[in-house]
């Protein structure tokens, strides 16, 4: 997988197809952004090597039984750790976002859990790990917004 990729107009326009609609096919979307199926087809398959797009399935968590979603911030000490917990954490696979911050704490994390006992045992677990200091977690009563990045927001 290459670092430095540059996306065309093009790339852009079929990720913005693919954001509607994961199951696009590369008829329709040819015949929408006017170009032929072999140049779609070579696009998209392209970006999928590339690792900019992966074609999942997305399902709505609530609606297959996911009660409890957490956001765990993570205080680490001393912080030569900070990398080696994040790749520890990154593989538990209630996690669904996490990043390095600057701030208060060194790690955040976004969670998905079945209930809150099932929350409850996985901050347990995080504090066990070597380094973690202290967590803090705010539990997201309702979600109102579940999305992918707006690509019209990089033009």
């Amino acid at each position: 997988m290459k670092n430095n990729i540059t996306l065309d107009e093009l790339d852009f326009e079929v990720l913005s197809c693919l954001q509607q609609d994961g199951r696009m096919s590369f008829t329709v979307m040819a015949e929408k952004l006017k170009v032929s199926v072999g140049t779609v087809r070579t696009r998209v398959n392209k970006l999928i090597e590339e690792g900019t797009i992966n074609i999942i399935g997305r399902v709505d968590p609530d609606k297959v039984g996911f009660r409890s979603y957490a956001h765990i911030a993570v205080f680490v000490r001393p912080a030569t750790l900070k990398e080696k917990i994040a790749q520890k954490i990154a593989k538990l696979p209630e996690v669904s976002f996490l990043a390095m911050t600057s701030g208060d704490y060194d790690l955040e994390v976004d969670v998905m859990c079945r209930d809150n006992d099932h929350l409850v045992n996985f901050v347990n677990e995080i504090s066990k790990i070597e380094g973690v200091q202290q967590t803090k977690t705010t539990i997201y009563f309702k979600v109102y917004k579940y999305a992918q990045p707006d690509l019209n927001l990089l033009q």
